[in-house]
C-alpha cells in the first residue's frame, strides 16, 4: 500500500538554487505559450501510459473515455488541464514533481522496455516540462489520483517559490488536474481565441483527443501514423487540405516510413511551384510523437526540399531540453540523406512508370528538380536520369536524349555539342528565327533558377556547351569548319569598322567586328558575351548586385558584311555624300540592333520612333 498523506505537509523543492523559477521563465523557454504544449503533452503521456499498462495486464479497470480536457475560467483567471490517465500517488508527486528534471517518462520506458517498444507512444523526455507552467502562473495546483487500487487523491500547491504544500484531496476518478492561476503579466492566455490558437498549433495531431470549449480540436490519427496500404489518394489529398486549406491540390506525394536505423514517419507533398521562388518555405512541419516542434527544418531537410509541403515525425531527432529547436547529431544527417534519397527514388519511379504524366507535371516541379541538382550532389547524380529540358516546340527531353537529337547539326569544330536556349522567347525572337533558319533547335530556360542551373549542369555533361541564342553571332555560337565568305574586300571591311567606331564613339563600350553572315540576317547584331550575361543573370536571381553593374561593361557589335545596308553605308561615305548620311544609316542600324535586344529605351527610343515616323 502506498504511503498516505493524512495532513498538510510542507517541504522544500529538491533543487540547487532558490532562483530556479526565474531561470526557467527567462531562459529555458523562449516562448511562454509553450507551457500549454508541455502540460497537454504530459496529460497525453499519462493517458498513453494507462493504455500500455492495460495492454500489459497491469490495469484491469475500465478505461472508459480517454481524452484530455482544457478548461478556461476567465472569471477565476484559471486554466485547467485534466486527464484520466495513470495519475500519481503522494510518493510519486514527491519523486516526480519535487525533484526537478527527474523524468517520469524516461523511467517508465526503462521499466517496460523489455515488454515492447513503448518509446513510440511516450512523448515526454524531460521532467522540466511541468515547470513551464510557472512562466504564466502565480500559483499552480495539482489534484491527482493514481490508477492503483486503494490510492488516495492528493493536492500539491506551489506559488513559484521553492516552497510547496501537499495534502489529501477529494477526487472521485483517477487522473490528474493541473490548475494554473494565471499571473497578471500573462493574462493574454485567459482569452479563448489565444488558447485555441496554441492548441491548434501544437496539439493538432496529438494521439489522444483534446477537448477545448466543448469541442475536440485535434485529429489523433493523422495519415502519417497509418500504413500506405490503408490509404487512398483521397485520404492524402484530404490531409493536405487539412494542412493547407487554401492551396491547390498537390501534384503527388511521398509517404515516409522507416524504423531502422532511426524512426521516421511522415508525408511530403509536391506543390505547384509556379516557376518562381515566391512560394513560402517553412511548409514542412516537424513533429516528435505527434507533438508539433517547429517548421524550421533546415537541418533535417535539405534546402531544396524545403520547397515541399507536409509533415515529418521522428522521436530520434534530438531536441534541446525545451523541445523548441533541433540539435545536430549523426541521426539528423542520416535522416537528411534518407529523405533526399526517397524523393529522388519517387521522382525516378514516376518518370519510368508514367513518362507522359511526368512531363505534364515537369513545368510545375522543374524548379524544384533543378534547384536540387545544383545544391545537392547526390540528388543531382540521380536527377540526371529524369531532369527534363523543353524546346520551343514544347517537347521534353532528358539530357542524353537532347544531346542525341542535336549533335549532328549542333556540334562545333571542336567536337562539342552546343545547346542553344532562349530565356525570353518574345524578346529574343529575332535571334531565335535566325537559329531556326539554320536548322538549329532552341531550348527554353526561363525560370529564375535557370541561370544557376545552366552553370551547374554544363560541368556535369561531357563535351557540351550551353549558350543563349543571342549571346553571339550564330557562326561564333556554333563554329563550323566551313564559313560563309564575305562579299567585302579586306579594305572595305576595315573602312566599315572604322566608320562605325567613329560614329558610335560615344556609345557604351563596344567590341566591333565585321563578319560574313547570310543576307537575310540583321545588318548589325549586338550581343552580350555569354560569361558576362550569365553572371548578371545569376546575380539578379540571388538578389545581389553583379560585379559588372546594372549594364554589361561590354557589348559585341557585329557588322554583317553581306547585308545590302553595309554596302549602302560604304557608298554613302565615299560617293561625295555628306558624312552625316553614312552616320545616320549607322545609327539607324545600331538602334535596330539595340531594339532587338530590348536595350533601346527612354529618349533614345523616342527619338528612334519619331525618326521612323518622319520617313513614312
Amino acid at each position: 500500500m502506498e504511503a498516505t498523506t493524512s495532513a498538510a505537509e510542507k517541504g522544500q523543492l529538491s533543487i540547487h538554487t532558490d532562483n530556479i523559477f526565474p531561470i526557467i521563465k527567462k531562459f529555458l523557454y523562449s516562448d511562454h505559450e509553450i507551457f500549454l504544449r508541455e502540460l497537454v503533452s504530459n496529460a497525453v503521456d499519462a493517458t498513453q501510459k494507462l493504455k500500455k499498462l492495460a495492454g500489459f495486464g497491469e490495469f484491469n479497470g475500465e478505461l472508459g473515455e480517454l481524452k484530455v480536457t482544457v478548461k478556461l475560467d476567465e472569471e477565476a483567471k484559471t486554466i485547467t488541464i485534466s486527464d484520466r490517465g495513470i495519475g500519481m500517488t503522494a510518493d510519486e508527486i514527491k519523486k516526480y514533481i519535487n525533484q526537478i528534471a527527474f523524468s517520469g517518462a524516461a523511467e517508465f520506458v526503462e521499466k517496460y522496455k523489455e515488454k515492447e517498444d513503448t518509446r513510440g507512444n511516450i512523448i515526454g523526455n524531460f521532467g522540466l516540462g511541468f515547470y513551464s507552467s510557472f512562466m504564466v502562473a502565480r500559483e499552480v495546483e495539482i489534484i491527482t489520483k493514481s490508477f492503483q487500487e486503494g490510492a488516495e487523491a492528493v493536492r500539491w500547491t506551489c506559488d513559484g517559490s521553492t516552497e510547496f504544500s501537499i495534502e489529501p484531496a477529494q477526487k472521485e476518478d483517477r487522473g490528474t488536474d493541473i490548475i494554473l492561476h494565471i499571473a497578471e503579466d500573462s493574462e493574454e492566455f485567459l482569452m479563448k481565441y489565444r488558447l485555441n490558437e496554441i492548441l491548434e498549433k501544437y496539439g493538432k495531431f496529438l494521439p489522444v483527443e483534446i477537448e477545448f470549449d466543448e469541442k475536440i480540436i485535434n485529429n489523433p490519427n493523422p495519415i502519417w501514423t497509418k500504413q500506405p496500404s490503408e490509404l487512398k489518394d483521397e485520404d492524402y489529398i484530404a490531409f493536405y487540405k487539412e494542412l493547407h486549406p487554401m492551396s491547390e491540390d498537390p501534384l503527388f506525394w511521398i509517404h515516409l516510413n522507416v524504423d531502422y536505423p532511426f524512426n521516421l514517419t511522415g508525408v511530403l507533398y509536391f506543390p505547384k511551384l509556379k516557376n518562381d521562388f515566391s512560394i513560402k518555405k517553412e511548409k514542412i512541419q516537424l513533429y516528435s510523437r505527434q507533438v508539433f516542434i517547429t517548421d524550421e527544418v533546415k537541418d533535417v531537410v535539405p534546402d531544396f526540399l524545403q520547397l515541399l509541403h507536409g509533415v515529418i515525425d521522428s522521436p530520434d531527432i534530438p531536441l534541446n531540453v525545451s523541445r523548441s529547436y533541433l540539435q545536430s547529431d549523426s541521426n539528423v544527417k542520416k535522416i537528411n540523406g534518407y529523405i533526399t534519397r526517397k524523393v529522388a527514388d519517387k521522382l525516378s519511379e514516376i518518370f519510368r512508370n508514367d513518362r507522359e504524366g511526368f512531363q505534364k507535371k515537369f513545368d510545375d516541379i522543374g524548379l524544384f528538380v533543378k534547384y536540387g541538382m545544383i545544391s545537392d550532389e547526390k540528388f543531382g547524380e540521380k536527377a540526371k536520369e529524369f531532369c527534363l529540358v523543353k524546346n520551343l516546340a514544347g517537347k521534353h527531353f532528358t539530357f542524353e536524349e537532347y544531346t542525341e537529337k542535336v549533335k549532328e547539326n549542333q556540334t562545333d569544330k571542336g567536337e562539342t555539342v552546343v545547346w542553344l536556349y532562349a530565356s525570353d522567347v518574345q524578346k529574343q525572337d529575332t535571334y531565335i528565327q535566325s537559329a531556326q533558319k539554320r536548322g538549329y533547335d532552341v531550348l527554353i530556360f526561363d525560370s529564375v533558377i535557370d541561370p544557376h542551373f545552366i552553370n551547374g549542369i554544363e560541368y556535369k555533361i561531357e563535351k557540351t556547351s550551353i549558350k543563349r541564342v543571342d549571346a553571339d553571332t550564330l557562326d561564333k555560337l556554333i563554329e563550323k569548319e566551313i564559313k560563309l565568305e564575305s562579299v567585302l574586300s579586306k579594305d572595305d571591311e576595315e573602312r566599315a569598322k572604322k566608320l562605325f567606331e567613329e560614329t558610335l564613339g560615344g556609345a557604351p563600350k563596344l567590341t566591333i567586328t565585321v563578319e560574313a553572315m547570310p543576307t537575310d540576317e540583321m545588318p548589325v547584331v549586338i550581343t552580350i558575351p555569354e560569361f558576362i550575361r550569365r553572371m548578371n543573370d545569376m546575380a539578379a536571381t540571388s538578389g545581389q548586385k553583379s560585379m559588372f553593374g546594372d549594364m554589361p561593361t561590354m557589348l559585341n557589335l557585329a557588322i554583317n558584311a553581306n547585308h545590302p545596308v553595309t554596302q549602302k553605308i560604304l557608298n554613302a561615305a565615299s560617293d561625295g555624300s555628306e558624312p552625316s548620311d553614312a552616320s545616320a544609316l549607322i545609327r539607324h542600324a545600331y538602334n535596330l540592333a539595340l531594339l532587338s535586344q530590348g536595350m533601346l529605351s527612354g529618349s533614345d527610343l523616342t527619338a528612334f520612333v519619331q525618326q521612323a515616323v518622319s520617313r513614312l
